[in-house]
């Protein structure tokens, strides 16, 4: 069983920075492929991006490509999400979440398990 839990969510205004965090259960990095999810009120869970296995490498949504970054420690079993020039859209619930596949990219069918959530909201 895989046990995440993010942090670091808050109110922040147009243009700054955010950065969230999962912790995961021992060894989660080496062996699953992590993602970050949002999803705003009434909207479809949207995929924000994801780090393979061994944080060998990453990869974006559209939406997000240039302003934010994921990366991990797997020494602490730790990810992170550095959020900046966030703008009022990007205003949602964010998960982390982790799946088994190699390549699951996007597609949230393929994420087994996810955390609670943390909320973002992005002030105009």
């Amino acid at each position: 069983q895989v046990r995440l839990v993010e942090s670091g969510g808050g109110l922040v205004q147009a243009g700054g920075s955010l950065r969230l965090s999962c912790a995961a259960s021992a060894s989660t990095f080496s062996s699953y492929t992590m993602g970050w999810f949002r999803q705003a009120p009434g909207k479809e869970r949207e995929f924000v991006g994801a780090i393979w296995r061994a944080g060998v490498g990453t990869y974006y949504g559209d939406s997000v490509k240039g302003r934010f970054t994921i990366s991990s420690d797997n020494a602490k079993n730790t990810m992170s999400l550095q959020m900046t020039s966030l703008k009022p859209e990007d205003t949602a619930v964010y998960y982390c979440a982790a799946s088994s596949y190699y390549t699951p990219g996007p597609n949230v069918r393929l994420y087994e398990y996810w955390g609670q959530g943390t909320q973002v909201t992005v002030s105009s």
